[in-house]
């Protein structure tokens, strides 16, 4: 039903509604027109060759004409009944030039491919093997409908050809899919999306906090306020204050920057698909939008209204009110006072009256009969059939690129990159898309297994995501070059880690580690550098070649439940230069300082190697602790031995964690300078690649 701006016109004066500018609406209706036909040399459609088409394109059965004459004769009831409604799009003509009715074009079909099953793996399937045609007049249906097999053929086609393919496709992977004559917003008939955020960049929404319904709950006294702290969020308010005026400033030039209002709003016409709810566990009904592919409400304000849709079963006509839009339809197709079907199920009248002024009452019995007893023919469409080196390469031009408000994503082909890049999105400071803030691409067949990289324009900072199973358990990568000791933040997969990391950073001058899941609770360690002796400088090879004195070690614990916590370390502090090793004990429930002893280096003795001196000089202790053991000296001495045994060994961990950096470093340089893709051997690419080097073997 042709979607009616009956709010815009009560808003107008009576006068603005009468004086209707039918120059402006000629004018652009006309240069849409000439756009459509310089867009249309491109490719002829009437320079296609048919001859090879089976005999069901050509001709039409008894069956189909049988068909055709109760279309016709639905169509004269609707039009005597509905005047003032615009001619349904029912049987138009094939490539051929044959007639053929709506719902035998579409020819239910589940291609084989996995992803095809699925309702999201045909929507962009669709969206992206065909380039768009905009119809040759906007404010009516096409003239013509060709059939699937040919709009794959040429990989080109209208609304209606996009819905009908999509359609077919749907249904025949179960889902209960229709297609929709209807009309749309400007945006929407001509696929565009520089006013959408692009679907990568929206946030998923947030989950509103539950309160408490628990009436009965204590009410604690009010806080005291502070007069300076009133002052200040009095000062807070004014700075908002003057924020929200520049946001509205901000606000006035946006809509400055919206496009237009549109002459034809609500007389355009669009075709999509409607999928209803129930089959193939569809819990609501949505639309699709087979120009892009994405899904939307049936509330959708995109969507002015509906004439008529269809399947491979039957025709429904919508009878109610769209001045609204399709917020308020009712897709209760059962209903026959929301949607006229053409050919009743079972013993069911139609709701149209079945007199006609050229009629007899015998005539309209008669094709009443016809009419409860007739079933839809088979689709005359042959099976929709789509290689699978198609499938693999979906876009036409090699390419496909989409404009997003303040963004860009582009599209391409598996192994149509040496890189093995098939997206990449880049996202805009400016509506005009000339200041690049991010950059991420997204990969496929890597043997690396890098799978996305993010570019940081404002930071600088690039970081690669990689899927389990790299050699060296890499999961993200984060720098700014792969030179060693630029800023390197790298995440391990710790599940397949024995020590249980799972990151670390490193600069020049310091280290940290973070663990999970270890036995000893460890969770993190911090390491500091000093500046290499002058002259000494990384020129490469072995992390101790070219060592980095280490000045501190810190090492961070969990609480463990079977120690006191008098007895349960919390954090470690090895200070190697100075020869100090502090430690620092969890605290109990009540308590606020925690316990500590502290080994130090007695002031003018030198240092023995292999020598551990204690005495009470060079022991710093405070013991708030119900425990024994820290008052006796000989379990010091055996708590420093231990320590001294240690940082010897954590010196090693460094050093050996420096090492799996550098090597981390050339594997990745390595990877970089020489990019491999793994090739199944169930896809094409496998096969031309074999066909090629067995032709040079000969």
């Amino acid at each position: 039903m042709e979607a009616l701006e009956e709010k815009e016109e009560v808003e107008q004066a009576p006068d603005d509604v009468i004086s209707l500018n039918i120059s402006d609406f000629l004018d652009e209706l006309e240069a849409e027109e000439a756009s459509v036909i310089s867009n249309e040399s491109e490719f002829d459609w009437s320079s296609i060759d048919t001859s090879n088409l089976p005999s069901s394109y050509k001709t039409n059965s008894r069956q189909e004409k049988k068909l055709l004459q109760l279309a016709d004769h639905f169509l004269q009831q609707y039009s005597h009944l509905c005047p003032d409604r615009k001619p349904l799009f029912i049987h138009p003509l094939n490539e051929c030039g044959v007639q053929k009715f709506v719902s035998t074009t579409v020819r239910p079909t589940l291609l084989p491919y996995p992803d095809m099953y699925y309702w999201t793996g045909c929507a962009s399937f669709v969206s992206d093997y065909l380039i768009m045609e905009p119809l040759k007049c906007p404010i009516t249906p096409p003239s013509s409908l060709y059939s699937p097999t040919t709009i794959v053929k040429y990989q080109r086609g209208n609304c209606f050809d996009f819905s009908v393919l999509l359609c077919s496709l749907l249904v025949g992977a179960g889902y209960d899919a229709y297609c929709v004559h209807g009309y749309a917003t400007l945006e929407m008939c001509s696929m565009d999306q520089t006013q959408e955020v692009c679907p990568r960049l929206k946030k998923p929404p947030e989950e509103p906090v539950k309160e408490d319904p628990n009436k009965y709950r204590i009410k604690y006294p009010l806080e005291p306020k502070s007069q300076f702290e009133l002052q200040q969020k009095a000062k807070e308010e004014e700075e908002a204050k003057s924020t929200q005026e520049e946001e509205r400033e901000e606000e006035v030039v946006e809509e400055v920057e919206k496009p237009k209002r549109d002459s034809l709003h609500g007389l355009r016409v669009h075709a999509w698909v409607l999928v209803l709810s129930g089959k193939r566990k569809v819990s609501e009904t949505f639309f699709i939008n087979p120009f892009t592919g994405n899904s939307h409400s049936t509330k959708d304000e995109s969507f002015l209204g509906i004439e008529s849709i269809w399947n491979d079963k039957n025709y429904w006509v919508n009878m109610q009110d769209c001045r609204k839009g399709c917020k308020d339809l009712s897709f209760d197709l059962s209903n026959r006072f929301c949607w006229e079907i053409m050919f009743p199920e079972s013993n069911e009248d139609s709701e149209l009256p079945t007199e006609s002024p050229k009629d007899s009452t015998d005539d309209m019995q008669e094709k009443k009969k016809i009419g409860r007893s007739f079933e839809m023919p088979l689709s005359w469409v042959d099976r929709i059939k789509v290689s699978c080196k198609e499938y693999e390469n979906p876009f036409p031009r090699g390419k496909k690129v989409i404009l997003y408000d303040k963004a860009k994503q582009e599209k391409w082909a598996a192994y149509a990159n040496a890189d093995g890049l098939v997206e990449r999105l880049t996202v805009y400071a400016d509506s005009d898309r000339t200041e690049e803030l991010e950059v991420k691409e997204w990969f496929e067949h890597r043997k690396d297994l890098l799978y996305m990289r993010e570019l940081n324009h404002q930071t600088q900072l690039i970081t690669d995501h990689f899927n389990p199973g790299h050699p060296l358990l890499l999961k993200a990568h984060t720098y700014t070059s792969l030179e060693p000791e630029t800023g390197h933040t790298v995440e391990f997969y710790h599940k397949a880690r024995v020590d249980g990391l799972w990151k670390r950073s490193e600069t020049a001058t310091e280290m940290t580690e973070y663990f999970e899941e270890r036995e000893d609770l460890l969770h993190k360690r911090h390491i500091k550098f000093g500046e290499r002796e002058h002259g000494m400088e990384l020129l490469g090879g072995t992390a101790e070649a070219n060592a980095r004195p280490i000045v501190q070690i810190n090492e961070y614990f969990h609480r463990n439940p079977k120690k006191p916590a008098d007895e349960d370390v919390e954090e470690r502090i090895f200070k190697v230069i100075d020869d100090v090793i502090q430690l620092t004990y969890h605290l109990e429930i009540y308590d606020i300082i925690p316990s500590k002893v502290v080994f130090a280096r007695v002031i003018g003795r030198e240092k023995r190697e292999g020598e551990i001196f204690l005495s009470r000089e060079n022991t710093v202790k405070y013991q708030p602790w119900s425990s024994e053991k820290h008052k006796n000296m000989r379990y010091l001495y055996n708590l420093l031995w231990e320590l001294r045994a240690e940082q010897k060994d954590l010196k090693q961990l460094v050093r050996d964690s420096e090492a799996e950096m550098l090597n981390i470093l050339t594997v990745r340089e390595n990877e970089e300078a020489n990019i491999k893709l793994t090739v199944s051997i169930y896809s094409s690419a496998q096969r031309e690649q074999r066909i090629a080097t067995v032709g040079k073997l000969y």
